[in-house]
């Protein structure tokens, strides 16, 4: 949860069919009175010794702060994730100026699925008519095989947000596998 209210609250979360590791909520508001945090946790999958890291994030609506929030980000990438780790990080970016992913990718060698696959952030919100482009997923040590946006009127009815769909395989681990992470597909 990162805001609590007299009808409720609000926050991140993470479905995974894999169990969960560790997981913690990061804080990174900039004022008490918009509070935002993202959620980190790392996942196992079983019968194997891989760990996938999976971050899901809530940006603030001022690009101001949004740079913050990608420093933070950014920082707590290079401080708790291996840099072989495969690496999900997801949500509402409120990026509609699209600057985004340019940054994650010379910091962190984070790709945007929609943008890797069809060469454009995927149109997302509001979900009635969709024109601004709020809503990634960015991968790392993922080879990524397709990335869709949902728009029939059921997803219209859920939420006022599009979900985005990736479909994503680990990259090989066997020797004659190229393994760097930071190698753009």
């Amino acid at each position: 949860r990162n805001s609590i209210y007299a009808a409720g609250h609000h926050g991140n979360a993470i479905l995974s069919k894999f169990p969960f590791e560790s997981y913690e909520n990061i804080n990174i508001s900039t004022s008490r009175w918009d509070p935002r945090g993202f959620l980190h946790g790392v996942l196992r999958v079983p019968e194997t010794e891989i760990r996938i890291h999976a971050i899901c994030i809530h940006m603030g609506l001022f690009e101001r702060i949004r740079r913050r929030q990608v420093q933070d980000l950014c920082q707590r990438i290079q401080d708790t994730v291996p840099a072989d780790a495969p690496l999900i990080v997801a949500g509402d970016f409120n990026d509609w100026r699209e600057s985004i992913s340019h940054s994650l990718y010379e910091m962190v060698h984070l790709d945007e699925v929609f943008l890797h696959v069809h060469g454009r952030h995927a149109l997302s919100f509001p979900s009635v008519f969709p024109v601004f482009r709020l809503d990634r997923i960015y991968t790392r040590g993922f080879e990524i095989q397709d990335a869709q946006c949902y728009h029939s009127p059921l997803w219209r009815k859920l939420s006022d947000h599009l979900p985005i769909h990736a479909k994503l395989m680990i990259y090989s681990q066997s020797p004659d596998t190229d393994l760097d992470p930071t190698r753009r597909r």
